[in-house]
């Protein structure tokens, strides 16, 4: 499969890169759900040594067949021509694409790892398998080393797991015994079995065949031994110096205080195994996160947060020197979070991607100095990988642009972007794709808050129409100028005739931290208050709106304020409340991560201190206050907000003869993981705020 070339003017010019039609809107198709799921989607590109070629993978459903592919491409970042080098593989993404040598790509699908020739439309050969499955893998050519992470038991050893399954098997009972938290966590039960980080020389034979494997090195079991078999040491992500000679990896310290502390920290060790694991982190009980090594290997940079039992704290950027092990922290005066970045080709500055107003910017962070400069403007950076000594290849999208890879020049800020994929250009070149429209308004403690509206499919300025009231998740998220491929894209329900706002309420990120800071103890004060104001605002503002047609939608934090919208405002017409949490006490005692509740709601609800705080913005409290009907989608594995959180509000409305709807997924968490789920979704969603808002269009007098 071969794109063209496209050049794109981001920040200065403030042009967007829109894959929507360019005709009158009126002659545009609405983006429908069926196409809305096929969409093609790309991963980040893994840059060859050389800099002029990179890989990439691209997957999509098909609705019609209920399958999912994926298949892997060469790009020339010279011409930006893409090759497509294998079929189309049916089921498991491909994953984890890697350069073996400059002639030969690698890639992970269904668990083991294969090669391919660069030859366009053939499947890869096998090159390394293991009796259990590798993921995150990575390959380091100038060692013949390849890291990756496995599932293994207690023993560390890979070889030893089929036996370990086999007494499972033979078990003559079911019985699942927990001394400590966590009994589960995200969406799993707590197992024996945790994912490590290996080793293993496999170098590539001279004819590009299959190298002759070593034996997998463990590099974590250097790790102090867990008293306790369920909450052993598991990694949850890594970095390779470029040399192969040391790795870096993530790790929440197995104690027995793991659901209250947000403790995680970042160890170094040989990768060759010899030495042991040392710990950087020490200092620190935040999380650390995103370890990366400098292009030569000498240093190392992480980010870290500091204030223990906060999820949302800023992260700090540290920098470590390996040889002499100082460490330091940079732009300590950045008032931003920064949550990725890479090293320059100098090792003199850090490519960092922040949040920012809405947008992921890409920012150059000076390693000495804490100098800062932002290299990009509107819209989101998804990810950045750098491209020789004076380009970053990124991922990019908008509101109106799906993801797509581009280059951006680092020494000329604010340069035009290099659009060298159209991922999606054939499916949506006659489709309706919506700007984001910014507006500010005066919110809660008087203070500046941030939104946009996307006017709906077919828009007529003398019509009036309902208005979709999108309210996002974290609650220390934020909603972003991004092509989101989950439950949230705004286009969806703009081309469903709805008015769409989406407004970064006290609690989000990108505003500085005492914006994100302020939501703590205060879930149903300023956030509840900010959203009221931008509703008035948007009325007021746009004569096209009909105030008598609104609803309000959201997930996880959004959910629970779809419910304290429900206790505490008439307004709204209907309500979907996805995950969300109706009774903040019961919620505290069924979640997995308790640090959350204790630091954002205030203490713990069994002492005379805290209890106040989860009854101050509790919506259970004032059950008797719902009026609205309600829409609650809810996954039988979601662990952070169990089942419950949705089927008390639900037998609330029902019990008071108030219209409600409960919408169950029995195999989804806390999201929408599957294709075919996620277009069930859409329609019973889009198809309940329609029911309750249907009537036409009134002649706007604005």
């Amino acid at each position: 499969m071969r794109f063209g070339v496209l050049v794109f003017a981001a920040a200065a010019a403030g042009v967007l890169a829109a894959e929507g039609g360019n005709a009158n809107q009126n002659s545009l198709k609405p983006l429908d759900s069926h196409l809305f799921h096929s969409l093609n989607k790309i991963s980040p590109p893994i840059v060859l040594p050389d800099q002029t070629r990179a890989l990439y993978t691209t997957s999509r459903y098909d609705p019609e067949k209920n399958k999912s592919f994926s298949f892997l491409s060469l790009l020339d970042t010279v011409s930006g021509e893409s090759t497509q080098l294998t079929p189309e593989m049916e089921g498991e993404r491909i994953s984890s694409p890697m350069w073996l040598n400059e002639n030969t790509a690698g890639y992970v699908f269904k668990g083991a790892l294969y090669q391919h020739n660069l030859q366009p439309n053939i499947n890869g050969t096998l090159f390394y398998n293991t009796t259990v499955g590798i993921s995150s893998a990575t390959y380091r050519a100038a060692t013949g080393q390849l890291f990756f992470l496995a599932d293994v038991y207690s023993d560390g050893n890979i070889n030893s797991v089929a036996g370990y399954k086999e007494k499972e098997k033979n078990r003559t009972d079911s019985a699942q015994v927990f001394d400590n938290l966590w009994a589960r966590h995200w969406n799993k039960w707590m197992t024996p079995v945790k994912a490590n980080l290996f080793s293993v020389k496999v170098p590539l034979a001279e004819n590009g065949g299959l190298g002759q494997a070593a034996r997998e090195v463990n590099l974590m079991q250097g790790l102090a031994p867990s008293v306790d078999p369920l909450l052993r040491w598991e990694a949850e992500g890594y970095a390779v110096s470029n040399d192969g000679q040391h790795a870096a990896y993530v790790v929440r310290s197995p104690s027995p205080d793991l659901s209250w502390s947000t403790n995680v920290d970042i160890y170094l060790v040989p990768c060759n195994g010899s030495g042991q694991p040392e710990l950087l982190t020490e200092a620190y009980k935040g999380a650390a996160s995103n370890p990366v090594f400098s292009a030569d290997g000498s240093a190392l940079a992480w980010l870290q947060m500091e204030t223990p039992g906060y999820e949302s704290d800023i992260r700090r950027i540290f920098v470590r020197n390996i040889t002499t092990g100082q460490t330091h922290s940079v732009a300590r005066d950045w008032d931003l979070s920064p949550h990725f970045m890479i090293w320059s080709a100098d090792s003199s500055v850090l490519y960092t991607l922040v949040q920012s107003r809405g947008d992921s910017k890409v920012v150059t962070v000076n390693v000495l100095t804490g100098a800062r400069a932002e290299l990009t403007g509107s819209g989101y950076i998804a990810s950045i990988a750098r491209l020789g000594t004076d380009r970053l290849l990124a991922v990019y999208t908008n509101t109106t642009a799906t993801h797509d890879i581009y280059t951006i020049d680092v020494n000329s800020v604010g340069a035009p972007m290099r659009r060298l994929t159209q991922a999606n250009r054939e499916k949506l070149h006659d489709v309706y794709l919506g700007e984001a429209e910014d507006f500010w308004f005066a919110g809660a403690r008087n203070e500046q808050v941030h939104g946009w509206m996307v006017r709906p499919h077919g828009f007529n300025a003398s019509q009036k129409y309902p208005l979709a009231l999108l309210i996002h998740g974290g609650p220390q998220q934020a909603s972003g100028h991004a092509f989101s491929y989950a439950q949230w894209n705004p286009n969806m329900y703009a081309s469903a005739g709805f008015v769409t706002v989406q407004i970064n309420f006290h609690g989000s990120p990108g505003y500085g931290q005492n914006f994100t800071d302020s939501i703590r103890q205060q879930w149903g004060g300023l956030p509840y208050e900010d959203l009221m104001k931008g509703v008035d605002h948007v009325i007021a503002t746009y004569g096209f709106i009909d105030a008598q047609r609104l609803v309000a939608l959201g997930g996880s934090f959004g959910g629970y304020m779809a419910n304290w919208l429900n206790a505490n405002t008439d307004r709204f017409s209907a309500l979907v409340a996805h995950d969300g949490e109706f009774n903040l006490i019961s919620g505290y005692y069924s979640t997995d991560e308790l640090w959350f509740a204790e630091h954002d709601i205030g203490g713990v609800p069994f002492t005379a201190n805290g209890r106040p705080n989860y009854e101050r913005f509790n919506p259970e409290r004032l059950a008797a206050k719902f009026k609205t009907p309600t829409l609650f989608v809810h996954g039988a594995s979601d662990f952070r907000l169990s089942l419950e959180q949705s089927l008390a509000p639900w037998t609330l409305l029902r019990r008071r003869g108030i219209p409600a709807r409960l919408v169950y997924f029995e195999n989804e968490d806390h999201w929408i993981n599957h294709a075919g789920n996620s277009v069930r979704w859409y329609s019973e969603v889009l198809g309940w705020i329609s029911q309750w808002t249907t009537s036409p269009p009134a002649p706007s007098h604005g």
